[in-house]
């Protein structure tokens, strides 16, 4: 077993970071990281060079032997790397303000992951991240990637169909639902079972199980029983849920609840700016504690970003990969045969395995039956997405636009592709 494990951050000059270097130092003794190297771009040279002082300050505290870098040079950092974390923004905070807003004007829900917002986010992402795989192909070819770009599953999806690179698919969703369940039952995460079912950021919870009683209807009665407001899926329709026998992701609500939303995200529009503005005055407000050179762990504000548990969730996938822990966690992995409706080199979201070989999918004990149009669909609109990413190919991203099921019509469909792969051009080259 090798001693000290190189980590390579792609991303590293990202406001999360800091979770993560204090995941590696309070996972040291099962994860023992020698090197972390921090990476980014010409642009993001001043956030690098932030973060990295802070985690060297982060490190210092801890007394831990780990040695941290930082390079704009890729190459350099990926050679003889252990694990890759990509945590990356293809065009920034920028970029993704013009995914919210431009669908909008077309009375489209705008979401940087969901409909036409993150098609586009896909369509920049999924080349620069096949191209990091070609450095990891040569430079560091046992590596694991980690990634947790958004979108993240079509991005795992796009390596596993066009890289030999070894890769999961991360997201902080199922891990902040299981950490609320462990805060309503009042029981340690061994002694629950949630299953999850469906790809990322599309995924319902299917059964949640203590000491083999199913507790899922318990679940579904509570926010109606006490009226409770801390429960992250108070905002559905019992009736609904009643009749659906799950529990739908934050993420479905946009496409069951997709006027609200809407009226919601047109309201925030005009009001306080979308959510990329939103969180341009939270980074900011986080890189201003960041430069403070008293300051020597994450600070509690770092919450509030929206990414909460992303990092430990990387951290305990490495350490269960060293390890070969056989533990469970909720990943994303290609499908294979788990669930039959979909091909098999799609990627879905579902609990798995995690050995030494990688996460092994554990069979689905229930799919409610109502889900499955819904998650084909999408799944659909995913593949053609990625194809379109890859080959830069028109035709086939409007198929792509066309079949997602928040565009209302092929005629709007056409203006939304039309005015978003323009307003993308400079991240688009093998489109124009």
């Amino acid at each position: 077993m090798k001693e000290a494990l190189k980590l390579v951050v792609i991303g590293g000059g990202s406001s999360y970071t800091p979770e993560l270097i204090e995941g590696v130092i309070k996972h040291y003794a099962e994860l023992p990281v020698g090197e972390v190297w921090l990476v980014d771009i010409e642009e993001g040279r001043e956030k690098l060079r932030i973060i990295t002082e802070l985690s060297k300050r982060m490190v210092e505290k801890s007394g831990l032997p780990i040695k941290v870098y930082e390079t704009l040079n890729r190459r350099e950092a990926i050679a003889g790397a252990d694990f890759v974390c990509t945590q990356i923004r293809v065009g920034m905070l920028e970029a993704r303000k013009h995914d919210e807003l431009i669908p909008l004007k077309y009375n489209v829900i705008g979401q940087e992951t969901t409909g036409p917002g993150g098609m586009m986010k896909g369509l920049r992402t999924i080349p620069v991240i096949l191209d990091i795989c070609k450095d990891i192909e040569e430079l560091a070819p046992d590596a694991w990637l980690l990634n947790f770009t958004n979108p993240a599953g079509m991005v795992t999806e796009a390596v596993h169909k066009y890289s030999s690179v070894k890769s999961v698919g991360l997201c902080n969703s199922p891990i902040g639902f299981q950490k609320w369940l462990m805060e309503f039952f009042e029981l340690p995460a061994e002694r629950i079972y949630a299953e999850f079912v469906g790809i990322n950021h599309l995924h319902w919870i299917s059964d949640v199980v203590i000491d083999g009683q199913s507790k899922l209807q318990e679940l579904i009665d509570y926010p109606q029983s006490y009226k409770a407001s801390n429960v992250p899926f108070d905002g559905w329709s019992h009736r609904f849920l009643n009749s659906l026998k799950a529990i739908p992701s934050y993420y479905l609500s946009y496409y069951y609840m997709t006027e609200d939303l809407l009226k919601e995200q047109l309201e925030a529009a005009r009001t306080t700016g979308s959510r990329a503005e939103v969180v341009k005055q939270v980074e900011e407000e986080l890189f201003q504690l960041y430069r403070n050179v008293e300051l020597k762990e994450k600070p509690k504000q770092l919450e509030q970003r929206g990414g909460a548990y992303y990092s430990e969730a990387a951290v305990l996938l490495m350490r269960s990969i060293h390890n070969d822990s056989r533990d469970i966690q909720t990943l994303n992995v290609r499908n294979g045969n788990t669930i039959d409706f979909l091909p098999q080199d799609a990627s879905i979201e579902v609990n798995c395995i995690v050995t030494k070989q990688g996460p092994l999918p554990i069979p689905l004990r229930k799919i409610p039956a109502s889900v499955r149009g819904l998650l084909a669909a999408v799944k659909q609109y995913e593949c053609l997405t990625i194809e379109a990413a890859v080959h830069g190919d028109r035709q086939i991203a409007l198929q792509a636009m066309v079949h997602h099921p928040l565009a209302p019509t092929v005629s709007i469909a056409e203006q939304l592709l039309d005015e978003m792969l323009k307003q993308n051009k400079q991240y688009l080259p093998l489109f124009h």
